[in-house]
């Protein structure tokens, strides 16, 4: 028996499209078959070195949706043919302080799914067991596994981010992509004004953002109409996060929501004064991740997605950094 993934053995080097050996699940994994795998910035940040010591070669993809076909010895609380989603985090070490004080997330040793362990880029995957998420719940049931993938990380690390952000009413959202567009519709359902912020002149995508709900959509270079509550940068772009400063009131909080940016340029500190907060998320917790998909039925949450062939990766990869679509792409082996 055997398998078929997309493979990284070098940086800044397309993918390649490998028959590789069937693999059996060891104690506490479990082995998937993957229905569908969303692609994420990330995916690009660790094909383009910008996430240090990658364990190479490494099969990408972190936002997996799959059926379990096989069970390692210990693992509890799942069964084969069970539906789960497979998460960026993909193990802690639940020794250290960060660990024990329940930040799980900030793990001294963790392993990142598609970064530092095999993800999903591939026909089959292997998981953490406790690190599964179950997709069967509700009206998740009736979901398509390509409908899905994206929440597993855009999804997700909009949700934590969301959390951080706090109660406030107006929210900005730098970079309108993948997590973005998922957030908006989140934001509206809890009653909040969404101000969506997009690479200039890229009227579809502020059109885009509109028909999300979004009560204004502009121009990252310009100021909102109102003054914002808080503001969440996606963008990868550190000169974002002097605008975001300079857009949100008295008081207000810019939460940094990826796992990389370029340099954040220097600004005078009138930016920062009269309490505002500049906070960054890192990864996620398993409680997040039940936290959130828990409600996504209730939320309404419609995601959009660009479906590609499994061993079309690169050119869902290429078409990302370009922005050549909106909302989410998603592998289907």
């Amino acid at each position: 028996m055997t398998m078929h993934a997309m493979v990284l053995h070098a940086l800044h080097s397309p993918l390649e499209w490998l028959e590789l050996p069937e693999r059996l699940p060891g104690p506490g994994q479990i082995r998937v078959q993957v229905g569908a795998c969303g692609v994420c910035r990330t995916d690009l940040h660790v094909v383009d070195g910008e996430l240090p010591q990658p364990q190479l070669p490494i099969i990408p993809g972190h936002e997996i949706v799959g059926r379990i076909d096989a069970l390692g010895e210990g693992v509890t609380g799942l069964q084969q043919g069970q539906r789960v989603g497979i998460p960026w985090l993909g193990h802690t070490c639940g020794a250290c302080p960060y660990c024990l004080a329940q930040h799980e997330n900030l793990c001294d040793h963790p392993r990142f799914t598609g970064y530092t362990q095999d993800g999903g880029f591939a026909t089959a995957a292997m998981a953490d067991a406790r690190f599964a998420l179950p997709l069967g719940e509700g009206s998740l049931d009736q979901a398509s596994d390509e409908s899905l993938a994206p929440l597993l990380c855009a999804g997700l690390i909009g949700w934590r981010a969301l959390g951080m952000a706090g109660a406030g009413k107006r929210l900005g959202l730098y970079g309108f992509g993948a997590a973005a567009h998922i957030l908006a519709q989140v934001a509206r359902w809890q009653g909040r004004s969404v101000f969506a912020l997009t690479r200039p002149g890229d009227v579809k995508t502020q059109q885009y953002a509109r028909s999300l709900g979004a009560t204004w959509a502009g121009d990252s270079d310009d100021m909102p109409p109102q003054a914002l509550d808080a503001a969440i940068v996606f963008a990868p772009e550190g000169s974002l996060v002097p605008l975001a400063l300079q857009a949100v009131r008295k008081g207000g909080r810019v939460v940094c929501a990826g796992i990389h940016m370029s340099d954040i340029p220097s600004f005078r500190y009138s930016l920062l004064w009269q309490e505002r907060q500049l906070l960054s998320v890192a990864n996620l917790t398993r409680q997040d991740g039940l936290d959130f998909l828990r409600q996504v039925p209730q939320m309404g949450i419609v995601t959009r997605t660009t479906p590609y062939p499994l061993q079309q990766a690169n050119q869902a990869l290429a078409d990302l950094r370009a922005g050549r679509f909106e909302g989410a792409a998603v592998l289907l082996p």
